[in-house]
């Protein structure tokens, strides 16, 4: 009942991202955007791969740091492994078990830990990453110009401190055995948005796009939040979709848009695949 109640659900994601790409290019035909993406300069998209992969790097690095703090003494080499295993599991088999799904199984198997406090950082790894996109996000907003977004400003503004308490008052409340590392994997989380960021304006290079590029990343970060919703194959539809309508809501080229989210994706599976090689030959635990 489980294993169909899994493939149920993974259908349901296919088909919805399915639906979504379909009504985009009903919006904006993919001749279109792949007449953009034909005109990409391939070093500076080498150089988003670049700055994707070290994004990654500190976000391994930064989940090791909560790993320690519970008592699981997993080595750098190890916990990237893991890392790019479970990228792969979460982007190429949605179907089976997921990411965060796995890398809890692992420790369990080969740590004695206790399962709520594993679940706990796997959580507050996923929320502290959720939590800086939100705060950059509203930073950017602070800064555009554009006569849709303005009117926001006191809003964005208000909402970054109140949005750092409240998660620190939670923190506290349920997470207290973990809070010692509060404000150095915050700054970590922080590093990875920055870094992925900075693979965004790569892109833009690469398409020569050099007007609105604050819209453009904060389009990103927006739809890199509504990516995180389990409705879609890693994101795929609901990405483009955001991408689609912040263009139109911002009066930025569609096709230049939905062809940002779409590079933006082949990078982040190209990244993922490399954790297929960990699906055969399973990470060794290693506390050196």
């Amino acid at each position: 009942m489980a294993k169909l109640r899994k493939k149920g659900i993974t259908l349901l994601k296919i088909l919805v991202s399915a639906a979504l790409l379909y009504f985009i290019f009903t919006k904006i035909p993919f001749k279109e955007v792949w007449t953009s993406l034909k005109t990409v300069n391939p070093l500076y998209l080498f150089g988003a791969l670049l700055l994707f992969i070290f994004s990654k790097g500190v976000a391994a690095f930064r989940l090791n740091i909560y790993f320690h703090k519970i008592g699981i003494p997993l080595s750098t080499q190890t916990n990237l492994r893991l890392y790019l295993l479970g990228m792969f599991y979460n982007l190429f088999l949605p179907g089976g078990i997921g990411g965060d799904a796995y890398k809890g199984y692992y420790l369990k198997q080969h740590f004695e830990v206790k399962t709520k406090r594993v679940v706990a950082v796997l959580l507050l790894d996923r929320l502290s990453g959720l939590l800086l996109l939100f705060v950059i996000a509203c930073i950017i907003g602070m800064i555009i110009d554009a006569p849709e977004v303005v009117s926001f400003r006191w809003l964005f503004l208000a909402c970054i401190p109140l949005s750092i308490v409240v998660f620190r008052v939670v923190y506290a409340r349920f997470f207290s055995y973990v809070l010692g590392i509060f404000w150095k994997t915050n700054l970590l989380s922080a590093l990875v948005q920055l870094a992925q960021l900075g693979s965004v304006l790569f892109i833009l290079q690469a398409l020569d796009i050099e007007v609105a590029t604050r819209e453009y990343l904060f389009i990103f970060l927006i739809s890199s939040i509504v990516s995180v919703i389990p409705l879609t194959i890693g994101g795929i539809g609901s990405r483009e979709l955001v991408f689609l309508y912040g263009a139109l809501w911002l009066g930025l080229e569609e096709e230049r848009s939905v062809g940002i989210s779409m590079l933006f994706f082949l990078i982040t599976a190209l990244v993922s695949l490399a954790g297929f090689w960990y699906h055969f030959k399973k990470p060794v635990p290693d506390t050196r």
